[in-house]
């Protein structure tokens, strides 16, 4: 560490190193080479830590009581979903320990299509029109990878999730932002008060543009695009004709009387949409990391070339406990006990406990239709908390980081969600996971009271 500190002021400072130097300026100057040599590619910027490693470590120095920041429930899975697993692990499941089909475990994607076909009203050919892959993350990965050239536009819709931005530079693509923005309301603040502005979109489409990227149910807002939304961007797609690649891995998780509806199933939409999808959603397993894009096959040609050169197959094992899972689910698909639909009651609850905590601790919550993220306005709680010790660009991770340490309490800051150009747009918010213990969002509540009182 020491060694590369020395180099990189050298780098900088090469005058004041050559005059105190006692090495030889050949010695010298190879060392300084290589480091430039072997810098980080300028497709992948600075190298900066992302908003995750970040908070991680955050929440590993000052431990936080309870953790609201990252998305992940904080209790166990359905027992059938981790019976699935401890199942597989027995001598007489050996081959289950090898390599399978590189673009899907045959039974996995035979499930697949048995789950979706009779949702986007079209029977998915499992060998061809679904790929499996490390997570929903890779999913979009590949897609992106797969299908964005030099010089590529994408419209991104903003908030977005934080690797949309990345994988497309990566690409060699530019990204083009379009924000979501709150109405005024008179009545409580919800994600579908959170709007795109038409003309603003329609001027974003150009001869350059290659995709649009779509989050429905969508984080962190848990905004449920409503069909005459999907149809604006629909039109606006075939008309340019631009692909969709659209991101609805909170799909089992929309509240009554929001429906989910699939960009695929519009008029016309399917040749030209990419739909991706996550285990780690689908059954609260979010460590499986396993994920899933289907469409039409000249489609996902692109991808399977991009995952064959990427991670060329995923865990067999896993893949084998999560088609079990489906077979299960698949078993009850029409009843209330179906994780597919009991999961949006499981966490109504939960989100209707915690916006009312919110309110009463200072926030000014959006309340999602689906998902299982909070979006809150802190604003309010300005006059109590002195952020000036805090040294972040932006006052959402000021605030997340005193609140962190001094209520206890571990959030997000969403300005991490939006491009450079935007992201005053998310410094007045922080954002709270609720698929938590009720106990825990208890101590969470108890710990804003506690907080608030010293305030006084």
């Amino acid at each position: 560490m020491f060694r590369w500190r020395q180099v990189l002021f050298a780098i900088r400072n090469p005058r004041a190193v050559f005059e105190g130097s006692k090495e030889p300026r050949k010695q010298f100057s190879t060392r300084v080479t290589m480091c430039d040599k072997f810098k980080l590619p300028v497709r992948y910027g600075a190298g900066e830590a992302s908003v995750w490693v970040e908070y991680i470590q955050l929440a590993a120095e000052y431990k936080p009581a309870v953790n609201l920041g990252q998305g992940f429930p904080d209790y166990p899975p359905p027992q059938h979903v981790i019976k699935s697993l401890s199942d597989i692990a027995s001598p007489d499941s050996f081959l289950l320990n090898q390599y399978t089909r590189g673009y899907g475990h045959p039974r996995l994607v035979q499930n697949l299509s048995k789950v979706y076909s009779p949702l986007i009203n079209r029977q998915l050919d499992p060998m061809t029109e679904i790929l499996v892959t490390n997570g929903a993350y890779e999913a979009l990965y590949s897609a992106i990878l797969g299908h964005v050239d030099e010089g590529d536009e994408v419209i991104v819709i903003e908030p977005f999730f934080d690797c949309y931005d990345f994988m497309i530079k990566s690409a060699g693509g530019v990204p083009k932002f379009i924000a979501l923005k709150p109405k005024p309301t008179e009545s409580e603040l919800t994600s579908n008060n959170w709007v795109l502005d038409e003309k603003e979109l329609t001027s974003l489409f150009n001869p350059k543009t290659k995709m649009l990227i779509l989050n429905t149910p969508h984080n962190p807002l848990g905004k449920v695009f409503n069909r005459e939304e999907l149809e604006v961007i629909a039109n606006l797609c075939k008309k340019h004709n631009v692909l969709c690649l659209s991101d609805e891995v909170y799909e089992w998780m929309v509240y009554e009387p929001n429906k989910h509806i699939r960009m695929a199933t519009l008029p016309d939409m399917w040749d030209r949409t990419i739909t991706i999808g996550s285990a780690g959603k689908t059954f609260s397993v979010t460590g499986w990391k396993i994920g899933w894009a289907y469409g039409p096959q000249k489609l996902m040609r692109n991808l399977q070339v991009v995952h064959q050169n990427c991670v060329y197959t995923c865990c067999t094992p896993i893949q084998e406990a999560v088609a079990r899972s489906f077979e299960f689910e698949l078993a009850r698909v029409n009843t209330p006990e179906c994780y597919f639909n009991s999961i949006s009651r499981e966490l109504v609850s939960k989100r209707d406990y915690f916006v009312k905590v919110l309110r009463e601790n200072g926030f000014n919550p959006t309340v999602p239709d689906g998902g299982y993220f909070i979006i809150a306005d802190w604003t309010k709680l300005k006059n109590k908390i002195d952020l000036t010790s805090e040294r972040d660009k932006y006052q959402d991770y000021r605030f997340t980081k005193k609140f962190a340490k001094e209520a206890g309490v571990l959030t997000i800051p969403p300005s991490a969600f939006y491009s450079e150009q935007h992201k005053h747009l998310g410094e007045d918010f922080a954002r709270f996971c609720f698929i938590k213990k009720d106990e825990n969002l208890a101590l969470a509540e108890k710990l804003m009271k506690e907080w608030n009182a010293k305030k006084k």
